[in-house]
């Protein structure tokens, strides 16, 4: 599985790259419930979807 967590911080868009260590116990979404500031909406995604040049990364946008 290769998925990642993003959510808005306000400010940007955060992305948690869940361990293939910790995947082995646990899912992705108990690490979106760990990780993901309380009442921040997220999605998981392929992580082919994230932009490769980060470049602009200051300027990328999360859309519920």
């Amino acid at each position: 599985m290769n998925k990642k967590i993003i959510y808005s911080t306000g400010e940007g868009v955060a992305i948690i790259a869940p361990t293939s260590d910790y995947l082995l116990i646990h899912t992705i979404e108990e690490l979106a419930a760990k990780d993901v500031p309380a009442g921040k909406t997220f999605k998981i995604i392929d992580a082919s979807e994230i932009p490769s040049d980060r470049t602009f990364r200051n300027a990328w946008e999360y859309k519920e």
